[in-house]
């Protein structure tokens, strides 16, 4: 076993257990470059099951900068949800569904195949849960190990004419048990093709590129908000619908 496994057990045990979340990694097993990070994922990914989808995010909307994480097919569920997750962490997102594969290949996609693989748009939550007691006190590099946080992801129902809809301008609030908490406008992250661009030529190389099915959430519109243990948190977009989690107490 090498640090990069050895990281990814604890990590693992912390999903399992809360009483294994850690304060941050041993120095010795944390990531010191984006790689190491990755490979922590993927070693995370290999106990976890298929790969459902992906998340994909980037700093602002011209930043040549990108970080994405495999999401377990599990983790994938239907609106309206129930979920035990313990942070009960929400964000606001769209979530696109690939209507065919995108295998790796050594000549770069182009922004008309990526934008004609896609099937259809979907409202989505992304639901949070750091396996670190405090997610903002670690490193940048150790969050990316443990998935940018993940627990699962939420899916509403097909958005109709979504590529009609302007995005820069469509609104989403944020409800917390039926109180509206939060008003937003566009994704901070940019447009959605830009970063599955980026997914398909580099991000999911290592995977074998992406499959008919999966999932690609596309970076957080709202930031994070927390619900209450037995709380509700929805989403509702101005015209691409809403989404729907529930937590246990």
């Amino acid at each position: 076993m090498d640090r990069h496994h050895d990281a990814a057990e604890l990590l693992l045990s912390a999903r399992r257990d809360p009483a294994q979340r850690l304060n941050s990694l041993p120095e010795v097993m944390r990531p010191k470059t984006t790689e190491q990070a990755y490979l922590v994922q993927r070693a995370i990914m290999g106990q976890l099951g298929g790969i459902g989808g992906w998340k994909v995010g980037s700093p602002s909307p011209t930043a040549d900068a990108f970080t994405c994480a495999p999401l377990p097919a599990s983790g994938i569920l239907e609106s309206p949800a129930s979920t035990a997750c313990r942070d009960r962490g929400i964000e606001a997102e769209i979530a696109l569904r690939l209507g065919r594969d995108l295998p790796a290949r050594e000549r770069a996609y182009t922004e008309a195949e990526i934008e004609a693989a896609i099937a259809s748009a979907h409202p989505a939550i992304e639901v949070l849960e750091s396996r670190y007691t405090d997610p903002d006190a670690v490193d940048p590099l150790s969050n990316l190990a443990d998935s940018l946080s993940h627990h699962s992801l939420v899916l509403g129902p097909a958005i109709a004419n979504w590529r009609e809809i302007d995005l820069a301008r469509e609104e989403v609030r944020v409800f917390l048990d039926g109180a509206e908490v939060k008003i937003r406008t566009g994704n901070p992250a940019g447009g959605m093709t830009r970063l599955l661009l980026w997914l398909a030529n580099t991000g999911t190389r290592w995977a074998g590129g992406m499959r008919a099915g999966q999932v690609v959430t596309t970076g957080s519109w709202t930031g994070k908000d927390f619900v209450m243990p037995g709380g509700e948190g929805r989403i509702r977009f101005a015209h691409c619908g809403e989404a729907a989690v529930r937590f246990a107490r």
